[in-house]
Formats: C-alpha cells, sequence, structure tokens
C-alpha cells in the first residue's frame, strides 16, 4: 500500500493530541502534592488534610510519596507490555490510534476521580489511602494506553528530518500549553469559592472542565487522520520481553534513556514544587504560579523557530546540554529565594522565567526527535520496526524520573518545620524547598554528562546515508 508524507496542516493537527494528553498530566503533577499536602495558606482558605503528611515511613517518606511512586513503578511495567500490543497489532485501521481512541475517555474521568477521596478530614482513612492508590494506578495505566501509541506516531509520522523536527516543535508547544493551562486552576478556583463555598469542589470543577476539554482535544487526531494513510508498517514478531530486550541493547539509546531520567526528575521537581516556590519560599499568592509559568511558555515558544535552525548548525546533543545547564541556572537562582537579602517576591520569579525559557524550548522540542532517530537508525540496521517499544521505553524513563521526583519532593518539602515530622498536619518548609532546587540542580548536571557520552554522528550518519532524496512536506 503507498503512503503519503502528513501535511503541515496534519502535523498541527496530530500535535492537539499531546495538548489534550498534557493537560490530564500536568493536572496529576501540578494538583496531587498540591491537594493532598496543602499549605498553611491553603488551609486558612478551607482545605483539609485526606491523607497522612508526616514522614511516617521508616521516618523518611510520607504516604503520598510511597503512592506516587508504587504507582509509577506500576506505570512503568506496563510501557513494555502496551508497546508491545501496539507494535504486533494487525488492526485494519493502524497499530496506534485504535489504542489511543480507546483509551481517551477512561483517561480523562480518572483524571478527575483522582481528586476524589471520599473522606475529608480524616488523615488516618485507609480509605482514602486506597482511593488515591488505585485511582493513580488506572490513571497511569490509560494514560500508557494513549500516550505509547502516540509517541510510536512521531517516528512513524516523522519520514524526514524535516519532518521530524516540525512534529516534535508542535507537540513540544502543545506540551507547554497543556501543561500551563493545568494551572488555570490557581486563577479560577478562588472565583469559584464564591459560588460553592467549598475549597475541594472550587477545583474539582475546574479539573472537571479542563478534562473535558482535554478528552475533545485527544480524540481530534484519532477522527481526523488516518493512520493507514501515512503508515504501512509490518507488525513486529517480537513478544514484550524479547522487544524490550532488544531496545535496551541499543547502547546510544541506554546513554540517552539515562540522561532523559536525570531530566524528568529535575522537571517534575519544577512542576511539582512551583506552586510551593511561589507561595511559601517567594510569598506571593498562588495565581502567580500560572502567571509565572504562563510567562515561561509564551517566552519559551518565541524560540521554537530558531530552534530547528540551530540543530541544523550545532547538532541535537550540543543543545540539550547546554538545555540541561541552562535548568540548573534557573533552580541555582531557585535555591537562593530567601537566602540573599531582598531576593524574594516578584523578582526571582521573573528571573527563574528569563533563565529557563530557552533551555525548556530545547529540551521540550530535541529529545523526542533523538528518541524518533534512535527508532529510525535501530530499524535501518536491524530490519524490525519497533518504534512504539523505543518510545515506550522513553516513557519509561520518564515515569521513572518523575516517580524518583514525587518521592524526593514529598521527602524533602518537608524537612526543616519546626513540627513534628510524624504529625498529620504538616506543610512545605523553606529550607525543605531550598534543599529540593539544589537536588534539582545536581540532576541538570548528571544529564548532561551522562548526554555526552551518546554518538551523534553514528545515529544520524546511518539515518542521512538512506534518506538522500527527501523532499519537503507539502503545506
Amino acid at each position: 500500500m503507498k503512503t503519503r508524507r502528513l501535511t503541515k496542516k496534519e502535523m498541527r493537527i496530530f500535535a492537539i493530541g499531546q495538548l489534550g494528553w498534557s493537560i490530564l498530566g500536568g493536572i496529576i503533577n501540578a494538583w496531587l502534592v498540591t491537594f493532598y499536602l496543602p499549605t498553611q495558606q491553603d488551609i486558612d482558605a478551607g482545605a483539609k488534610f485526606y491523607l497522612p503528611t508526616g514522614l511516617i515511613i521508616f521516618g523518611l517518606l510520607t504516604i503520598l510519596g510511597l503512592i506516587a511512586f508504587i504507582c509509577r513503578i506500576f506505570d512503568a511495567v506496563t510501557d513494555p507490555w502496551i508497546a508491545s500490543l501496539s507494535d504486533r497489532s494487525r488492526n485494519p485501521k493502524g497499530r496506534r490510534i485504535p489504542f489511543m481512541k480507546r483509551a481517551a475517555i477512561p483517561f480523562a474521568v480518572i483524571a478527575v476521580l483522582v481528586f476524589f477521596a471520599p473522606q475529608a478530614g480524616t488523615t488516618s482513612s485507609w480509605i482514602n489511602i486506597v482511593w488515591v492508590l488505585v485511582t493513580l494506578i488506572l490513571f497511569y495505566l490509560f494514560m500508557t494506553m494513549y500516550c505509547t501509541p502516540y509517541n510510536a506516531l512521531i517516528s512513524e509520522f516523522g519520514k524526514t528530518q524535516e519532518d521530524r523536527m516540525y512534529i516534535s516543535t508542535a507537540i513540544s508547544l502543545t506540551f507547554f500549553f497543556g501543561t500551563m493551562i493545568a494551572y488555570l486552576p490557581f486563577v479560577f478556583a478562588g472565583v469559584l469559592r464564591g459560588f460553592v463555598h467549598d475549597y475541594a469542589w472550587s477545583y474539582r470543577i475546574c479539573f472537571i472542565v479542563l478534562a473535558a476539554v482535554a478528552l475533545v482535544c485527544m480524540l481530534i487526531p484519532t477522527f481526523k487522520l488516518n493512520e493507514k494513510d501515512f503508515v504501512d508498517a509490518e507488525p513486529s514478531e517480537s513478544n514484550a520481553f524479547k522487544s524490550l530486550g532488544k531496545t535496551f541493547k541499543n547502547k546510544e539509546f541506554l546513554k540517552f534513556s539515562a540522561s532523559d531520567i536525570a531530566y524528568f526528575i529535575a522537571l517534575t521537581l519544577f512542576q511539582t514544587g512551583l506552586p510551593f516556590f511561589v507561595k511559601v519560599s517567594m510569598k506571593l499568592d498562588a495565581s502567580f504560579s500560572m502567571y509565572f509559568l504562563g510567562a515561561m511558555t509564551v517566552l519559551s515558544a518565541c524560540f521554537y523557530p530558531i530552534v530547528s535552525k540551530l540543530v541544523k548548525k550545532f547538532g541535537k546533543k550540543k543543545l540539550v546540554i547546554c538545555g540541561f545547564l541552562g535548568l540548573a541556572l534557573a533552580y541555582v537562582v531557585t535555591a537562593l529565594i530567601g537566602v540573599i537579602p531582598g531576593f524574594t517576591g516578584v523578582i526571582p520569579g521573573v528571573l527563574i522565567v528569563v533563565i529557563s525559557a530557552f533551555p525548556m524550548a530545547l529540551l521540550g522540542i530535541i529529545p523526542q526527535s533523538i528518541v524518533a532517530d534512535v527508532a529510525e537508525e535501530d530499524a535501518l540496521r536491524t530490519g524490525e520496526k519497533r518504534e512504539g517499544m523505543f518510545f515506550a521505553a522513553r516513557t519509561f524513563a520518564m515515569k521513572m524520573g518523575q516517580s524518583v521526583a514525587m518521592l524526593v519532593f514529598t521527602s524533602l518539602a518537608i524537612l526543616g518545620t519546626t513540627q513534628d515530622l510524624t504529625s498529620n498536619d504538616l506543610t512545605a518548609s523553606e529550607f525543605g524547598l531550598r534543599i529540593i532546587a539544589i537536588v534539582a540542580v545536581a540532576f541538570c548536571v548528571l544529564g548532561a554528562v551522562i548526554l555526552a557520552l551518546y554518538n551523534e554522528k553514528k545515529v544520524m550518519g546511518a539515518i542521512e546515508a538512506a534518506h538522500k532524496d527527501d523532499e519537503p512536506a507539502a503545506e
């Protein structure tokens, strides 16, 4: 069957799916800890505790941190399974989009149910603990069912380096805007509270609306794009474990994955910590989280048009390393909040936005393209197309990084508090947040060092030799 390349318009339609799932992912990343580990400011506004918040597990871990960690490990285990099912699928409508279509609705519904723990103000309730654990496990399962096939299409839809960079740029932009949209409750929940007079419901209503928007976005590419028009790949014959083993035998992918885990630890620490840095460290209203993230997204988007040009001149590896180091600098500024006299309020927030915008553009666009490069080089060398497994392994790196970050954040955020560390009403401290920023710096530097070992010339040389006559995509 003869296939064709996507037009630029079709690539943008594809990117709308990322807008949808990034909204749902942003809700969990930004709000899970904020909702279930309220600050004193939140408590004064009517927030209630649902889970124990003290360091009650070996004196080091919180219940919420352990729940998040368990869910992410479960999630990581399901990645190869879903990827293998997708790679081996013989569905007449395609290997990827049918999975996405089936996963979208439960994915959106479960994202909201995570925040409906039934017993408010009861920190010792096992019902609440089980509720959060089960709903989070289901959330990550359906997230995998949508995202792993979706990401595999990046390589299959991106038939040339130009197409691949355009798709990576488009989905990076929608990812950041989706994440920014997930922070909107910081602005609107307070307004809703004047009508519903309930702290939890003021946020739940926002989550319901955002999940509905996300659902529509996720379904758009599944109905507007016919996978078979663009992809005619033979299903893989390898089972999940055999395919995963082959994937991790790729040495260049192993190097990239190790650096990627470090990146996602650092990124998740920022996304999870932003509301706390704003409220606790900067002493600002929670709505500034949305303003800072929005400003960073818009400013970062301004750099997007030049990233492809920079890639052609400097290559992908060097730019990602620069992104790591730039993000590390932003975390250094975060760690200095309150340490330097007068360095608090809006000033450090603006400085963080300015410093992190360009690194976030680099790290948002290029890594996805690197995975697609490695997957294509592997297919050219082995003759077996396993894009789903490569992107599942990248998703595994993301989830491992996020699970470690959630465990680190919930354990370190309350260090330095003057309260009993085993109490059920702890809130984040300035000292704990400073330690988190320093840890994030360390992971950014580690990611840069590991990525320096990646052999970009070997991967790109094989691809360029196989695609000498590619033409630009149609508008």
